[in-house]
């Protein structure tokens, strides 16, 4: 008996370990599915958790990308601009949290969103309560920088609509192109048939296509 006693001791720490071990490994694991500057989901992890809001019921899908933010980096330095857009990041996982969604920084000043909506009436709401959120001054080093951001977005209805989540990026995408262009502020897609081309994936004019330059942000 005493034996039995004495294994189940030697045990505990053993077990201990290991469980310390699995934490250490899952902290591991939910770091590397996030952005190092904002904490935000990247992109796979993302797609993961939006394709599930998506299903859930009636919702929009946001990109979102700063306006001259280059003015901010080679004015304040880059350290102001890290401070921007890790407290637009803060800011949109809020939003999220609150509209029961999910959102992703895509790269350099610019973030996508999945969020529930319920109308197109609810959708406009939305999208002004998500600018004034992002627009907020953001304080570096005691002095308030203003920001600010050009949206697009697209509403879609899993009983009704059947596209998948990158097309639903594309369509908000050139939305926020359009957006930035006219000096909008926000626009809406009125259908879910892309409008603008595509190279390798992506809007003609966006980086990463052939002889494409996007316009100044």
């Amino acid at each position: 008996m005493s034996e039995l006693l004495f294994a189940a001791a030697a045990g505990v720490p053993m077990a201990a370990g290991w469980s310390l071990h699995v934490l250490r490994l899952r902290r591991r694991v939910e770091a590397a599915r996030r952005d190092l500057l904002t904490g935000l989901l990247t992109r796979d992890a993302f797609a993961e958790r939006a394709t599930k809001v998506l299903a859930g019921g009636r919702s929009a899908v946001y990109v979102i990308d700063l306006d001259k933010f280059k003015e901010i980096n080679d004015t304040h330095g880059h350290a102001a601009g890290d401070t921007v857009i890790a407290t637009t990041g803060r800011r949109l996982a809020e939003w999220a949290d609150y509209n029961g969604g999910t959102v992703v920084r895509l790269g350099g000043d610019e973030f996508a969103a999945v969020a529930r909506v319920y109308s197109l009436a609810d959708l406009s709401w939305t999208l002004n309560e998500l600018t004034r959120a992002i627009e907020e001054p953001v304080s570096v080093d005691g002095r308030p920088l203003a920001v600010g951001a050009s949206i697009g977005a697209v509403g879609y209805d899993p009983r009704a609509d059947d596209v998948d989540l990158s097309t639903l990026l594309r369509l908000a995408d050139e939305q926020m192109y359009a957006a930035k262009r006219s000096g909008a502020g926000w626009l809406t897609a009125l259908d879910l048939t892309p409008q603008a081309e595509t190279v390798n994936n992506r809007r003609v004019g966006r980086p990463g296509t052939s002889g494409g330059t996007e316009a100044a942000a």
